[in-house]
């Protein structure tokens, strides 16, 4: 499992949050779970499987929404 941090621009409401949170968790890999809106920090956190899929498609499907990804950084989760 890996640990990604995807940093998006201002969020503006909560539903934003809901909306990017259901976004991630629709992926195949991605552990629903750890998902998670920092709306303060405009940040997403979470964990997945980089066989099954990448932070960059989470960060794609993100874009899509209409949202600004401004950098996703994955780490090894300990």
């Amino acid at each position: 499992m890996k640990n990604a941090t995807i940093q998006l621009g201002t969020l503006t409401c909560p539903s934003c949050i809901q909306k990017i949170e259901n976004a991630a968790k629709s992926f195949n890999g991605v552990d629903k779970d750890s998902v998670k809106v920092l709306f303060n920090s405009g940040k997403l956190k979470f964990d997945f499987d980089h066989e099954k899929v990448s932070a960059e498609d989470v960060a794609k499907a993100i874009t899509a929404l209409g949202y600004d990804v401004k950098k996703t950084q994955v780490k090894d989760k300990k």
